[in-house]
């Protein structure tokens, strides 16, 4: 035996008529409306311009880095639809553009802020802080029609153009 029974043991004490054991029952709530729904920012509307079609694209989050460059070339929009309609590459995008690649095996971007201007040659300062490979890929857009930059940033940007390319192209 050894057992006793508390007064309030709740083993032994009857449920009254009505209730249950959960403290809030639940009850089912129907609506007469439907839930709206919102279309997607990703989703086209069914009478987009190739140029709005562009900029959606472009505007995602994963392409900031490339919208950055894209920005500082100062090109004409159609002229850069049809320049990545007709390449396979980064430098041969930039080529098309009139834009030259200059590689250099490693950039300080410290040192790069201080020749900014047309006196230091430099006309933007882009650094991409990769956090995959922890490290800062710069790139320079000079007055004279070239990019300065690090292969590490040309395969960076390699990679980023091309599924650019393959997003606008659905």
């Amino acid at each position: 035996m050894g057992e006793t029974d508390a007064p309030g043991d709740e083993r032994h004490t009857p449920i009254q008529p009505g209730r249950t054991k959960a403290p809030f029952p639940t009850k089912t709530i129907m609506t007469k409306n439907p839930a709206t729904m919102r279309p997607m920012p990703d989703q086209p509307p069914g009478d987009e311009t190739e140029q709005q079609h562009f900029d959606r694209v472009l505007s995602r989050n994963e392409f900031k880095p490339l919208k950055a460059i894209l920005n500082e070339l100062r090109m004409d929009n159609s002229a850069m639809r049809g320049a990545i309609v007709t390449t396979n590459s980064y430098p041969n995008f930039l080529g098309k553009l009139g834009y030259r690649v200059v590689l250099l095996k490693q950039i300080h971007e410290q040192d790069c802020y201080s020749r900014l201007g047309p006196a230091g040659g430099i006309r933007a300062v882009l650094p991409h802080h990769d956090t995959a490979t922890y490290s800062t890929l710069v790139t320079l857009v000079n007055f004279d029609s070239t990019l300065t930059t690090t292969p590490k940033s040309v395969d960076f940007y390699d990679h980023q153009l091309a599924e650019f390319k393959t997003q606008l192209m659905k």
